[in-house]
């Protein structure tokens, strides 16, 4: 059985080497620059930016999935939960945790009034489509994911590193 809770501040460390996981399973570690201090700075802080879930199995601490979101705010639907990242840890998968993760979450979005979750996957990870086409998602074609890292913004906008 799975138990499923809202994230505390000791949970980083777990979650962050699930984050660390999730980026090696999508073969890019070197693009993880958070950290576990600036996990607990944003989730804990005055003015918390994120929320999170994590799952275990009853009877143990050990924190086998993850689920980490905030609102954000469409101006054609509203509030609407976005889910940054959902993880369960490779050797739970296929094996129903993910269910009941990604179904709190879904709850969580009802409890907030929000009209509707978003979220993003991997054009090349099937076993994630496939999964979320079990809830009759609606993926999207046609947008582009557009990032711009501070160090460009400082560079573009003329501001010193200091």
């Amino acid at each position: 059985m799975y138990i499923v809770r809202e994230g505390k501040r000791e949970d980083i460390p777990q979650v962050f080497a699930l984050i660390q996981e999730l980026a090696l399973y999508e073969k890019a570690p070197e693009q993880v620059t958070n950290s576990i201090e600036l996990m607990l700075k944003d989730g804990f802080g005055p003015e918390p930016v994120y929320g999170f879930f994590v799952l275990t199995k009853a009877g143990s601490e050990s924190i086998i999935g993850t689920a980490i979101y905030y609102y954000r705010y469409s101006t054609w639907k509203g509030k609407r939960l976005y889910l940054e990242d959902y993880i369960i840890t490779e050797l739970e998968r296929g094996k129903g945790a993910g269910k009941v993760l990604f179904e709190r979450v879904m709850k969580k979005s009802l409890e907030e009034n929000c009209t509707g979750m978003m979220w993003q996957v991997l054009d090349w990870n099937e076993p994630a489509i496939n999964f979320y086409n079990k809830y009759q998602t609606e993926m999207e074609s046609g947008w582009l994911n557009c990032h711009l890292q501070s160090q460009n913004i400082k560079q573009i906008l003329g501001h010193s590193e200091a």
